[in-house]
């Protein structure tokens, strides 16, 4: 899964940073990674990504829809978590989960929508 999602950004010429998850994630570190790959246009692979608590899961979707919308948008510069940030419309996120395993948490409905 992550390979392939490598493979494809390869493919078309775009930066794929892969990201293996934890449960010490938090929405801060979240926010981090998110306003980096919306400034360079880059992949973000969240690897195991149901490995974040479901707290922070449900921060994430609101990041995450914020970015999606500038991009709708068309903006070359958005709102993201109370800063002036620009945006490169290549931007994108994956995921990857195993979701049978322990310490696995389902994901949220909000979050489910955008992936």
């Amino acid at each position: 899964k992550t390979e392939t999602t490598k493979d494809l950004g390869r493919g078309l010429a775009i930066w794929v940073i892969v990201q293996n998850c934890s449960d010490q994630m938090n929405n801060k570190v979240m926010a981090n990674f998110f306003s980096g790959l919306a400034q360079t246009g880059a992949w973000g692979c969240f690897d195991e990504f149901n490995r974040i608590s479901v707290e922070v899961l449900s921060v994430v979707a609101g990041q995450y829809l914020s970015i999606l919308d500038g991009i709708r948008s068309k903006k070359a510069l958005f709102t993201f978590e109370e800063d002036e940030i620009s945006l490169k419309n290549t931007v994108g996120a994956f995921i990857t989960m195993n979701p049978g395993y322990a310490g696995r948490t389902e994901l949220p409905d909000n979050l489910k929508a955008l992936f």
